[in-house]
């Protein structure tokens, strides 16, 4: 008996944080000098002990869960007391009316699964708020992603060319990812020929210093606002991290209006 209370004394301490009457010092203590105690008795009664686990384990994971939702909501009240604030350049894409109250700014990656779930909510968002919402779109291309930076590479120099082009070429490639991941940088070249620009500069102004400070300049930015991962969005200085739905973005629109940050 005194054996099965030992262990499930410890689950105790362990999972639950509760040890009310156990010296942990003595416990460790313990069972450095007898080892298979433990193991001896989770033998002995394998039921017990996985039910007294699974217990310790579902109180934990409570208790992870509303840390990182209290975290959260934190974080999330904090960033109205702190806006970022993204560098819009004096060539930028812009997206919608210049002088619009949202700004809301994306860091993707053209070969990113959920930056396609992040390009249909923006759509989304866009519809929500018509006329209201100015859009800018940055480039994070990951590393793990082979045709990414490459992607990323040849909007901006079809933008150099023509900029409704680049926005054309951003609708196409992220509505037809399947296609940039077989087809690669052949496709991208087909994509780009059809917005109407020189080849034989496009070519060109793939490796240009202009093209790849940009991008690289785009990525700065975004680890400097703590976003590793794609897709990322910042609204009128509130970052999203991540493919959250289009009820989150309109989450954020509604605290920023009733704080009296932003008027509609």
């Amino acid at each position: 008996m005194k054996k099965l209370l030992l262990p499930l004394m410890l689950l105790g301490l362990l999972g639950c944080n509760q040890g009310a009457g156990l010296d942990k010092d003595a416990v460790k203590k313990l069972l450095k000098e007898n080892p298979d105690i433990l193991t001896e008795t989770i033998e002995a009664n394998p039921a017990k002990f996985l039910e007294s686990m699974q217990k310790a384990i579902k109180l934990a994971q409570g208790k992870m869960q509303q840390t990182r939702a209290d975290a959260e909501k934190k974080s999330f009240e904090d960033s109205f007391k702190n806006p970022l604030k993204p560098e819009i350049r004096s060539d930028e894409y812009i997206k919608g009316p210049k002088n619009a109250p949202i700004l809301l700014v994306e860091y993707s990656d053209f070969e990113c699964p959920f930056c396609t779930r992040g390009y249909n909510t923006y759509k989304e968002f866009m519809k929500a708020y018509p006329g209201k919402i100015r859009f800018v779109f940055k480039h994070l291309p990951l590393s793990f992603h082979k045709q990414a930076m490459i992607a990323a590479q040849y909007m901006e120099a079809v933008r150099l060319q023509n900029v409704e082009g680049g926005w054309t070429f951003h609708d196409v490639v992220f509505e037809n990812q399947d296609k940039l991941r077989s087809g690669g940088e052949g496709w991208l070249k087909q994509v780009a020929k059809k917005t109407g620009v020189n080849m034989k500069k496009l070519a060109k102004d793939i490796n240009s210093s202009k093209v790849k400070d940009r991008i690289a300049a785009d990525m700065k930015e975004a680890a400097k606002f703590g976003i590793s991962g794609t897709p990322g969005f910042v609204i009128n200085g509130i970052p999203i991290k991540g493919a959250y739905p289009l009820s989150h973005f309109k989450k954020i629109i509604d605290e920023l209006v009733k704080k009296g940050l932003l008027k509609l």
